[in-house]
């Protein structure tokens, strides 16, 4: 274990190398310019060189990137143009929020979709299995901002039931904390519940067709033992696998989620970047995306190894 974890942390430097290449140019690439927004529309020429100049944004692309690097390297993400502090400290600040939403949704997500997998699994063919695989394609379907601006009209504008936008931290309550994160998590995990549902039913089906399910049938194993001690089982490794992904794939969702609700995080944040051309603070974040991907996959690789014993690094 501990070569394959050495060969998966040498392979995430060039990783996060290109994901740090391709942004950084691809800022440079698109049309506007920082200088000219900080300035303001009042500005002059020489104002707009001048702030230019201040911010290194008149140096060759080639000498501003390897600075950044360097800097990067040493574990500085920069300085933002727009919020006047520390890349990294408005990460820090922004960081509960977000992993809020995420890990709420991971865990109603999988309390919701791998029970109706294996629900549908058992019925295969019947009625409820065909509901099931139709309501999961259905959730897949709805983009997330559709779903969030329904949740909003229904549990928050006509039944008044749920707060439709804003953050309340862990530290000032429970309550008030979850009541926050209802909607907007509940609107991720319509998507991601969908998705997992379908592998779910998919790899339990295809367990149940094994020799070891007829086995335990016929040792007078009850129906749901069967299921979750032995079909279930088995099916773990690519339900883990999707939820892994599932995971990955939230950091797209948190951007157009927590902007629906206005939820003060990494979402929202990166909206506000992109916006205001803040090329220190867009760079920080994709790069802090990036990584935390890559360990999201590291974990589920780590994971095989308890699901399955026969597998080895």
């Amino acid at each position: 274990m501990l070569n394959f974890l050495l060969r998966r942390g040498l392979a995430t430097a060039p990783v996060l190398l290109i994901v740090a290449v391709i942004v950084f140019l691809l800022l440079r690439m698109t049309p506007g310019d920082p200088a000219a927004a900080i300035a303001g529309d009042g500005a002059t020429v020489q104002d707009v060189e001048r702030i230019r100049a201040q911010l290194g944004l008149d140096a060759p692309v080639i000498t501003q990137f390897f600075g950044w690097l360097g800097h990067v390297l040493r574990g500085d993400l920069g300085y933002s143009y727009f919020y006047k502090m520390s890349v990294t400290q408005l990460i820090g600040q922004r960081l509960e929020p977000t992993l809020s939403v995420a890990a709420v949704t991971v865990v109603l997500t999988v309390l919701i979709a791998v029970p109706l997998g294996v629900l549908a699994a058992s019925r295969r063919g019947g009625r409820l299995d065909r509901f099931i695989m139709s309501a999961s394609v259905l959730g897949f379907s709805v983009p997330v901002f559709v779903a969030g601006y329904l949740m909003i009209w229904l549990f928050s504008m006509q039944l008044g039931w749920l707060p439709s936008q804003g953050y309340s931290r862990i530290a000032e309550g429970v309550g008030p904390w979850l009541r926050n994160l209802v909607l907007p998590c509940v609107t991720l995990a319509v998507m991601y519940a969908a998705l997992i549902a379908r592998v779910t039913r998919a790899a339990v089906s295809e367990a149940l067709t094994e020799d070891y399910v007829r086995t335990a049938r016929a040792k007078g194993i009850s129906e749901w033992r069967m299921l979750i001690r032995h079909a279930l089982a088995n099916a773990a490794v690519p339900i883990a696998t999707i939820i892994g992904l599932s995971v990955a794939g939230l950091i797209g969702g948190v951007v157009v989620t927590e902007t629906i609700y206005a939820i003060p995080g990494l979402g929202q944040l990166t909206v506000d970047a992109v916006l205001s051309r803040d090329y220190p603070l867009i760079q920080g974040i994709t790069l802090f995306f990036s990584l935390v991907y890559v360990v999201v996959n590291l974990l589920v690789d780590l994971s095989y190894l308890l699901l399955d014993p026969r597998i080895r690094y």
